[in-house]
């Protein structure tokens, strides 16, 4: 039978299968799309569609330390890699909301800005052991909404836990300098200040690595970060966003806004944001870093690269081959070291 269901086309090849005990289990929908007409198909799946959509959660903003639901009219679906599954709805922005969450960046930068750097390393120490103690929670939830294993979530969290562990040091990394007698009767100081409001733009493939590599040196040094993860999978960010406030950042150093390239041109633009970090692509790299600059804002992008295996002769083959593999194809290719060359030196060839 062929039909359509909004956008999709599909063909139902009607079988008589052998019996299997699973088929028990089979959704009731399911399994009159197996026995009836391809029109009652298609109504079925509608039904079957929208009951799903029904029960799927919108995920929050995270606004003045506090959980907002977007009144979006847009939304960016989430699905489950392995399964197909949609798991959640990633709402577009509204520009109010985007605005307000600017404007509480902004609010507390004033405050943070003049917070003790030890009391603001003390809030990283905490969100150290929290990430430690809910790793399992979040490569859970990793694996589900980007696909890659449990151990590779793990590993994922654990490269971001790094970056934290540094920005417990940042106090000692923002000290000025200090050159007495530099002429007669001069002498120079230098000292080093947070900018104001930072944003972060973050990719799916990493999506707690990049986060954790942006807000924590950010907030230590004093800044307030305005972050907007992948709406592709937006959820790893929710949850370590949640832990930090609740290790003690103070409302409106760390919000969360969600969105497509709505959301990104406004944090290329929205003058009270002085900086802006981003990870991905190498055409969204470009339009960030033009974008930006042009508005009078440090841009950071980190984009695609071409990265090279060297093998010289004396390389074991066996090991040179799982290491090939495993940097040219693990995570689909979908990393900043991926390997896309190998070069074999020598005898190795």
């Amino acid at each position: 039978a062929k039909g359509s269901l909004g956008s999709w086309s599909f063909f139902l090849v009607i079988r008589k299968p052998a019996p299997h005990p699973a088929v028990s289990k089979v959704h009731p929908l399911v399994m009159m799309m197996l026995s009836t007409s391809s029109t009652t198909t298609v109504a079925a799946c509608r039904h079957l569609a929208s009951s799903a959509s029904r029960s799927v959660t919108t995920v929050p903003m995270i606004i003045d330390g506090k959980k907002v639901q977007s009144k979006a009219t847009t939304f960016f679906d989430v699905h489950n890699p392995a399964t197909g599954e949609l798991i959640a709805r990633t709402p577009q922005s509204t520009a109010e909301e985007l605005r307000m969450a600017s404007d509480s960046c902004a609010e507390a930068y004033k405050s943070w800005k003049t917070t003790p750097p030890s009391t603001r390393a003390r809030v990283m120490h905490k969100l150290e052991g929290a990430i430690r103690d809910s790793t399992e929670a979040i490569a859970k939830v990793l694996t589900e909404e980007q696909g890659k294993t449990i151990a590779d979530a793990k590993g994922d969290i654990f490269r971001g836990l790094e970056v934290v562990e540094i920005s417990c040091n940042v106090p000692a990394m923002i000290q000025g300098e200090t050159l007495p007698g530099v002429a007669k009767g001069v002498d120079v100081h230098s000292y080093r200040l947070p900018l104001g409001v930072c944003a972060g733009i973050c990719p799916f493939n990493f999506p707690a690595m990049i986060p954790l590599w942006m807000f924590p040196p950010a907030v230590t040094a004093g800044n307030t970060f305005l972050m907007k993860p992948s709406e592709r999978v937006p959820l790893s960010a929710m949850m370590l966003a949640e832990l930090a406030n609740d290790c003690g950042l103070p409302p409106g150093v760390l919000n969360m806004v969600h969105g497509g390239h709505d959301t990104v041109n406004f944090l290329c633009d929205d003058d009270p944001i002085r900086a802006v970090s981003f990870v991905g692509g190498n055409v969204a790299g470009a339009h960030i870093y033009q974008r930006a600059g042009k508005n009078g804002k440090r841009a950071q992008c980190n984009l695609g690269a071409k990265n090279h295996a060297v093998i010289l002769p004396d390389a074991d083959p066996q090991s040179a081959i799982n290491q090939i593999v495993g940097a040219s194809c693990g995570a689909a290719g979908q990393r900043c070291m991926a390997i896309s060359v190998a070069v074999f030196v020598g005898k190795a060839k």
